[in-house]
């Protein structure tokens, strides 16, 4: 580290700062420090640094299932937001419960975890380690910990209103799994975008995030317009209103959420809510490890960090 220090013209610490991945550092010297890094092909040593320092430098992430394109996006952006701040990530599942996932962590050694989607339905009602640094991820305020989520109820409002606005007198909903905090909210944005429009609300259909429940949802939906909780469940309903005999969007307009990145090249391209994997992930990696380093303003547990979400139209959706 001296070394790389004297090569950039800084100081030990601030070698120090960047190979932790501290913010406290000027953009153009941490370019320098790492410029010299590379140079000198210094690697920082992850046992030595965690035996001076106390911390793994390690994260947790639990989650229920990789199987949904939501929770496989959120994992490849976790991992990349951590590997920035110098922090390796390591996946439990909560197959057995949340308690048992923090068990398998705490042995790991992790520094703190976060928690994605429907495990975080789980954390309230867990007793969690109090040594664990803890952020959810898609939770409602309350829920134990730091919380971090998209604005599903804004974009499932935005989603409803665009379907309304193409002459559309309702819309169907296509709803995620009961007991999902995400479900719930885009069933909760459904539901006031219609009352504002003096709209009656159908019968939720509900489908469990895949494909293959879109597909049978879409046998029994008799529907001009549907707004399906994500785009996996889109997609499945796409196929049911093509093997119906109608067309999308002629006959039925379709709008999903998430954004994946197949949706552009659906058949026809999905109109679709656009959540912000990266930056979900680099606020919810952010506050965990300023809990982590210390940073009580990163523990206040009062106020869900939220990110926006927007409207992305493409072909599926047309004027009734």
């Amino acid at each position: 580290m001296a070394t790389v220090a004297a090569r950039a013209g800084v100081s030990g610490q601030t070698v120090s700062r960047v190979v932790n991945g501290s913010p406290r550092v000027d953009p153009q010297t941490r370019a320098r420090v790492e410029a010299a890094m590379a140079e000198l092909g210094y690697r920082p040593h992850r046992a030595a640094r965690a035996l001076r320092t106390g911390r793994s430098h390690t994260l947790g992430l639990v989650v229920t299932t990789l199987a949904t394109v939501g929770n496989s996006r959120m994992l490849q952006a976790t991992a990349e937001a951590a590997a920035d701040r110098g922090y390796a990530l390591t996946v439990v599942t909560a197959a057995d419960g949340v308690e048992a996932a923090f068990a398998r962590l705490a042995d790991q050694g992790v520094d703190g975890a976060l928690v994605l989607n429907e495990a975080s339905a789980l954390v309230p009602a867990a007793t969690l380690p109090p040594e664990l640094h803890l952020v959810v991820v898609d939770a409602p305020a309350g829920a134990g910990a730091a919380v971090v989520h998209s604005d599903h109820a804004a974009g499932a409002q935005a989603a409803t209103r665009h379907l309304l606005d193409l002459g559309h007198e309702t819309v169907h909903h296509l709803a995620g799994p009961a007991g999902s905090f995400a479900a719930a909210e885009r069933e909760r944005g459904w539901r006031e975008a219609l009352a504002d429009a003096g709209a009656v609300p159908p019968p939720v259909v509900r489908g469990d995030w895949s494909a293959e429940s879109g597909f049978a949802a879409g046998a029994a939906l008799g529907a001009t317009a549907v707004f399906c909780a994500n785009d996996q469940m889109a997609l499945g309903l796409l196929r049911a209103v093509a093997e119906s005999g109608r067309a999308v969007p002629s006959d039925v307009s379709v709008v999903g959420f998430d954004d994946i990145p197949e949706a552009a090249n659906f058949l026809p391209p999905l109109t679709t809510v656009r959540q912000d994997f990266a930056a979900l992930a680099q606020r919810a990696v952010t506050a965990l490890i300023a809990a982590v380093e210390g940073d009580g303003t990163a523990t206040d547990r009062a106020a869900p960090v939220v990110v926006p979400t927007r409207l992305v139209e493409r072909a599926s959706t047309a004027h009734r």
